[in-house]
């Protein structure tokens, strides 16, 4: 298995590491087949019942890695675009980001997300697929493809929040960090980032005493819940709508901006007005981690 994602287990409990540090593991084609290899072992080895996301490094995910002219995503590039391609992309399973990301809501062993850092973008879409997030109190959660270039992909953001919360961050774009998203039940618990790997480590553990029949019927029940409100359908439309916003004049200027400038300078045009993100006050950042806990033996 790629070094780009860590696979490590102990007990009942796998742990799944994004391994992008460098690059506040921002997402590609390599990485997100890496994380489905990963989900796919986990959920067939029968001497697991519960799985833990995390990010090394200094933060969860920082969203798609559009870096370096899109080099990691030849036909979203300019000169290649056909929205039709586009289209069937994102919306076949065999080649769509949201088999993977999905694959952590239709596996029916449950998964915690342990957040730090920036979960931003396609990084908090990810997340927001596990059954339970804990985060540090710092994390920091958003979605700045509001604001250009992008659109709700899996739809997480509108299905655990009410309809005030939804179309506000819909609309805003606004970051939040772990302590108001676990206080408006965007996720379930913020933590300080000291205490986080230890509340996760009870929190699998609590889980992993419950037979895996028992956990897998209620991941079941629930999740059939909300497909029954329409989430498939939503996740048609929402990548979709995603590759028009991409390629919006505005959308296009923005990646140009990334291609000739770099990705800070788009990423500061974007934010500057709104004071969040990378503009946001140094007080108001994520506190570095460095790196998690070594893997497990």
């Amino acid at each position: 298995m790629t070094d780009l994602v860590r696979h490590t287990t102990r007990d009942a409990v796998a742990t799944i590491t994004l391994n992008r540090p460098e690059r506040y593991n921002a997402l590609n084609a390599e990485l997100i087949d890496a994380l489905d290899a990963a989900l796919r072992a986990a959920n067939r080895d029968p001497s697991i019942k519960v799985i833990v996301l995390e990010g090394a490094g200094d933060s969860f995910c920082a969203g798609f890695d559009f870096a370096d002219g899109l080099a990691h995503y030849p036909t979203l590039q300019e000169a290649n675009y056909d929205p039709g391609a586009d289209m069937h992309e994102v919306t076949n399973a065999y080649t769509s980001y949201l088999t993977q990301f999905m694959g952590i809501w239709r596996g029916l062993k449950p998964v915690i997300a342990k957040v730090h850092g920036y979960c931003v973008g396609g990084g908090s879409e990810m997340a927001l697929c596990a059954d339970l997030i804990v985060a540090s109190e710092d994390a920091r959660f958003g979605t700045p493809y509001s604001r250009v270039w992008g659109c709700h992909l899996t739809g997480m953001w509108v299905y655990r929040l009410g309809l005030a919360k939804a179309k506000y961050y819909a609309l805003t774009g606004e970051w939040i960090s772990g302590k108001e998203a676990a206080a408006i039940e965007l996720i379930n618990s913020a933590v300080p980032l000291e205490d986080l790997d230890a509340a996760v480590d009870a929190l699998a553990a609590k889980l992993a005493a419950i037979p895996l029949t028992q956990l897998t019927a209620m991941k079941l029940i629930v999740n059939q819940a909300y497909d029954n409100m329409g989430l498939q359908s939503t996740q048609t439309l929402g990548p979709i709508l995603d590759g028009i916003m991409r390629n919006t004049p505005e959308g296009r200027a923005f990646v140009r901006e990334a291609r000739d400038h770099g990705v800070k300078s788009a990423v500061t045009k974007r934010d500057a007005g709104f004071g969040d993100y990378s503009q946001g006050p140094k007080a108001e950042q994520p506190r570095k981690r460095g790196r998690t806990r070594q893997p497990l033996p």
